[in-house]
């Protein structure tokens, strides 16, 4: 994971090496997106504003396009998007549609938990 000083990229993620990244990293996030959905337009700068908050450096953020990553689409059940899955220790841990940053922020906070 790169960071310059408190921020943290959000990395492109394919299914390719969406699994390697889940081993390597305990914390993770993906948000599924869709290059037609207005409402992940909407929520990039909220989720970026999350990534580059001190309180989740230890998340590893990404973002994958729903259609061009059927595999991993098809493994946490993209209905629409935008959708975020959260996996802790490479184990689905939640995931679900979200329209807001305060969704985002709860699915974070519990991530986060599970390190306790």
């Amino acid at each position: 994971m790169q960071k310059t000083g408190n921020l943290t990229t959000i990395h492109n993620a394919t299914d390719a090496d969406l699994r390697q990244l889940l081993y390597k990293h305990d914390l993770v996030i993906v948000k599924f997106t869709d290059k037609e959905c207005k409402v992940c337009k909407a929520l990039a700068p909220s989720f970026e504003a999350l990534a580059r908050q001190t309180a989740y450096n230890e998340v590893l953020f990404l973002r994958m396009d729903a259609n061009e990553n059927p595999v991993s689409r098809k493994e946490v059940k993209v209905s629409s998007t935008p959708f975020i899955a959260t996996y802790h220790k490479a184990v689905l841990l939640d995931c679900g549609l979200v329209s807001t940053r305060e969704e985002i922020t709860r699915m974070l906070t519990r991530l986060l938990e599970q390190k306790a």
